[in-house]
């Protein structure tokens, strides 16, 4: 008898005597102790939500995954120096960690080009690229990433992690019977698109190509069938056999599928990324980047066949139904990738500082895995003791590192992801590996 949460009690009249009276009030008051006994009852099923989330925070504090975001601003032209906010006020930090490789986030280039793309007009893209229209800004960067990879078409996304999403999805789904084969080290939104696509999945071992090629061959001939892989691997920063795993493509009758996004702007001749530094380029089917990381801005895009670039843009979810990229971003990643296909100034610098601070680090007695990137990982290999390194890292030396723990690698790897950029001279190394040399000590030494 429950409306809402309203109980319906049954009314006795008090007024009634003898014994027709009591046995009504007996059996009203059955009555009502039954009503209630079925509503606390149904109370007591309904899920306590807030309790799950609070445990839940309360697990991953335990572990020591919880991750705690630390409030930071980038003045103008001092990075990688940046000022924390800290509990107890303003304070200057050099930070480690950005994926910001070559400090294009405070190229000059990339201001101008963004200012003067405001002053003509260009701030939000209004919706949808199909509803609110493609802003020329859009087709001019495509064609500059086009032309950046040898390719005949570019679409650009509102993230790597949407291009690779949803472009994965629409491939596996387009291809009858498709199989694609997928690195074991691949990243979470490679693997969340081929789940997506619906296509059968296998996994081959992390840069193993003898894995590869049991596999492909295990697979009939005619089968279509796409490996999926990534060119830097960002934790352990080692890089994949890409012009081998070209060759096992062709002859088992595979596409393939390269993420590149750690490493556009970085190597190649002209930025674009492990495959142009082998000189396979061209024989990558889809090549996979991003704009967020060597470039400086935010966004993601693809590139490869002009047909199979319109039908992820004809098919995809991802696309159709996300706001476009703000045009004034896509001016300003323009103007950076313009820049570093005619500059090596910065990928120069970049890796002589990664070189010196793997050689500072061996010196000083702090492992590191090995990695021919310019990504330095230190693994520690337990979260709780890796957030108290940074910590102390953090408020006592003023140097940000961000733990790297589950589920971003395997429990049991924790570690510190250190990325040199080009302003981390000599100096900054020297401080940070003093600093870590004493932290160390105190931390890990008996480890």
């Amino acid at each position: 008898m429950r409306t809402g949460s309203v109980i319906d009690l049954p009314i006795l009249d008090d007024g009634r005597r003898g014994s027709e009276a009591k046995t009504t009030d007996d059996s009203a008051l059955r009555r009502l102790s039954s009503v209630v006994c079925r509503h606390q009852a149904h109370e007591a099923s309904e899920t306590d939500y807030q309790t799950v989330f609070t445990q839940k925070l309360k697990q991953l504090k335990r572990e020591g995954n919880y991750r705690v975001f630390t409030e930071l601003e980038r003045p103008r032209g001092q990075f990688p120096r940046t000022v924390w906010h800290s509990p107890s006020g303003r304070r200057e930090v050099v930070i480690w960690c950005s994926n910001d490789y070559l400090c294009m986030g405070h190229s000059d280039v990339i201001r101008t080009a963004m200012h003067e793309a405001i002053e003509d007009g260009a701030t939000g893209a209004g919706g949808t690229r199909n509803i609110g229209g493609t802003n020329h800004l859009h087709v001019q960067l495509e064609q500059t990433l086009a032309r950046l990879h040898h390719k005949e078409a570019a679409l650009t996304f509102t993230s790597g992690y949407m291009a690779n999403h949803t472009a994965l999805s629409v491939l596996g789904s387009l291809l009858p019977g498709c199989v694609i084969l997928s690195d074991a080290g691949n990243h979470n939104s490679m693997i969340e698109g081929i789940k997506r696509s619906g296509a059968e999945k296998i996994i081959f071992k992390h840069n193993d190509l003898e894995d590869l090629e049991a596999k492909l061959r295990a697979l009939p001939r005619g089968q279509a069938k796409l490996i999926a892989f990534e060119s830097v691997y960002s934790m352990n920063g080692n890089i994949s056999p890409v012009r081998e795993v070209i060759a096992l493509a062709k002859r088992y009758g595979a596409l393939t599928y390269l993420d590149e996004v750690h490493a556009v702007g970085m190597y190649g001749p002209r930025g674009g990324g492990i495959a142009q530094l082998q000189g396979v380029e061209d024989e990558i089917d889809v090549i996979q980047g991003t704009l967020g990381k060597a470039f400086g801005l935010v966004g993601g895009y693809i590139s490869g066949s002009a047909a199979l670039v319109d039908c992820v843009r004809s098919f995809g979810h991802g696309f159709i139904f996300s706001t476009a990229l703000p045009p004034v971003i896509a001016a300003g990643a323009r103007a950076s990738i313009e820049h570093l296909m005619q500059s090596d100034v910065e990928r120069v610098a970049q890796q002589r500082h990664a070189a010196l601070l793997k050689q500072a680090l061996r010196e000083a007695g702090i492992p590191t895995l090995p990695s021919p990137s310019h990504i330095v990982p230190v693994v520690i290999g337990d979260a709780v003791k890796t957030k108290r390194v940074t910590d102390k890292l953090l408020q006592q030396y003023g140097l940000y590192v961000q733990p790297i723990n589950y589920p971003t690698v395997p429990r049991g790897t924790e570690r510190l992801r250190l990325t040199p950029g080009p302003r981390h001279d000599a100096q900054l190394i020297g401080e940070l590996v003093q600093a870590l040399r004493e932290v160390w000590q105190e931390f890990c030494a008996s480890a």
